[in-house]
């Protein structure tokens, strides 16, 4: 039961580069633009919608109409992007989105984030969406800026939650006036009254993770001290029956930051997630501390790299603004490197408006050194969302990102001397598809990579679909899923450099022909 792609050209014995190499791609232009409800957002989604294997790219535009890109590339062709967008997805006003089953149909759906109504499109054949009609999800008229679910227990629909940004309908805003942030629990095939958190403050990402492994995604919210000023944080709201904040007493350390991206990864190898927060100035990429049992985050040290605080070149010396974060192997050492989209929120002065993109790039000893300029990926545009992914199955990520005022820019990853991969995909029968919430854990012999399955993060977009994990050397590793039940599978022997997708059969993964 295997269905599997191999790519030629990649098969050799590696020999491991010092640098990536990324070549710009030309696509039909996409700007995103607009006035200030438009200086956050401009997140990008990546999905296959056509069940190809393949994803396709959908843009928010702003005030400009959003775009989706079919993906018609190959391997030996390269990464070809071309548009085609369907009227229900032509709209104006978009922040972002994010791809999601929610009704378990095995279509992909997505949630449209908008300065006004959002929209909850039904997923159908060939790119085509609806909007679906007995969900009972009333979201309002308000600025949202981020978005995550998960599925909770035997839930047949996952829970959803909704940030959202500014009230703009507060006479005494825009500073102090952030407005209220919503999670809907589902009531069997529709949803209850939205659950209002309280407090809220601004988000600009919000993302459902297991952080402790203990079997129960908790909410992570990133806010934008900009508009809350004085009294707020970043957030991590406990998911028990009536949900409550994480407090000192737990462990929880309160922060600030402009909060404006989330990302989550194990970096470390001790199978916990970091966390990865952008924000104007210093980056902030924190782990847990393995001595206490609360939610008890330490702070990377300036030496390990991450905080890209500055641009590292242009010669402007003023702080960064960080956006859109993601990690991936760009060169497939075994090593997870760090994307930052990178930009001036407009013209504001006391930051960077030289500010490119970073590509952070992992040494053996956990540190990280710049990339991007030598790479390709400097750009000086203002970035927003982004997406690490591979777009024409030759094993390596490529780059996409959403600029503000100035065409999206997409990167093919052309990087020559590069180590061994594999992708995998989860299915699920019946219920949560595509398996949010569960943990693949890859084992090379000397490395254990886990990886937990989620959807949110990122500014205003986010990826559904195949992981991507580089092996380096090692052209052979054993995997096993850990599914939302906590139920482990066996392990499995696979061959690297293909893809696979594995369906849930009681606790086993079973390879799909």
């Amino acid at each position: 039961m295997l269905r599997l792609f191999c790519v030629a050209g990649v098969l050799a014995t590696p020999i491991l580069a010092d640098t990536p190499k990324f070549f710009p791609v030309e696509i039909t232009p996409h700007v995103y633009a607009g006035g200030w409800e438009h200086f956050v957002g401009g997140g990008v989604a990546v999905f296959d919608c056509d069940n190809d294997d393949l994803p396709e790219v959908f843009a928010a535009g702003g005030e400009n109409s959003a775009t989706l890109y079919r993906n018609l590339s190959s391997p030996d062709g390269g990464v070809s992007l071309v548009a085609q967008t369907p009227d229900s997805l032509a709209v104006e006003a978009a922040i972002g989105a994010y791809p999601i089953d929610i009704d378990n149909d095995g279509m992909t759906d997505l949630v449209v984030l908008r300065v006004g109504a959002n929209m909850v499109l039904k997923g159908g054949a060939d790119c085509t969406f609806e909007p679906f009609d007995n969900l009972n999800i009333d979201l309002g008229a308000a600025w949202t800026t981020a978005f995550s679910a998960t599925w909770e227990g035997g839930n047949k629909f996952p829970t959803l939650a909704f940030g959202n940004y500014v009230d703009r309908d507060d006479p005494n805003g825009p500073f102090g006036a952030c407005d209220t942030n919503l999670v809907f629990r589902p009531n069997g095939e529709t949803y209850q009254s939205p659950i209002k958190l309280d407090p809220s403050y601004c988000p600009l990402s919000l993302l459902f993770s297991d952080w402790g492994r203990n079997g129960r995604p908790d909410l992570r919210l990133s806010n934008d001290r900009h508009y809350y000023v004085t009294d707020g944080q970043e957030q991590l709201w406990a998911m028990e029956e009536t949900l409550r904040l994480y407090l000192q007493s737990d462990g929880w350390v309160e922060h600030q930051l402009w909060g404006m991206g989330i990302a989550s990864r194990d970096i470390t190898g001790d199978g916990l997630p970091e966390v990865m927060m952008s924000s104007m100035g210093d980056q902030r990429l924190q782990s847990r501390e393995l001595q206490t049992a609360g939610p008890v985050f330490k702070d990377a040290s300036f030496a390990k790299g991450t905080t890209a605080h500055r641009p590292f070149m242009g010669g402007d010396g003023r702080p960064s603004t960080g956006w859109h974060i993601a990690f991936g192997d760009v060169q497939n050492n075994g090593r997870d490197d760090i994307f930052i989209a990178k930009g001036n929120v407009e013209q504001m002065p006391g930051l960077a408006m030289k500010d490119p993109n970073n590509l952070l790039l992992q040494s053996g000893d956990g540190s990280f050194s710049e990339a991007s300029g030598v790479a390709g990926l400097a750009s000086m545009h203002r970035g927003r969302g982004a997406a690490l992914v591979d777009l024409n199955e030759d094993g390596l990520l490529d780059v996409i990102v959403v600029n503000r005022r100035a065409p999206m820019q997409v990167y093919q990853n052309t990087t020559l001397d590069v180590g061994h991969w594999i992708s995998v995909r989860l299915h699920q029968p019946k219920i949560n598809r595509d398996a949010i919430g569960a943990w693949l854990e890859v084992d090379t012999g000397a490395h254990t990579y886990a990886r937990e399955i989620t959807i949110g993060g990122g500014h205003a977009g986010g990826k559904l679909g195949f992981e991507h994990f580089g092996l380096g050397k090692v052209d052979a590793v054993r995997l096993r899923a850990i599914w939302p039940n906590q139920s482990h599978s066996p392990w499995v022997t696979l061959t690297a450099d293909r893809k696979y997708v594995f369906d849930r059969v009681g606790r086993d993964i079973v390879m799909r022909n």
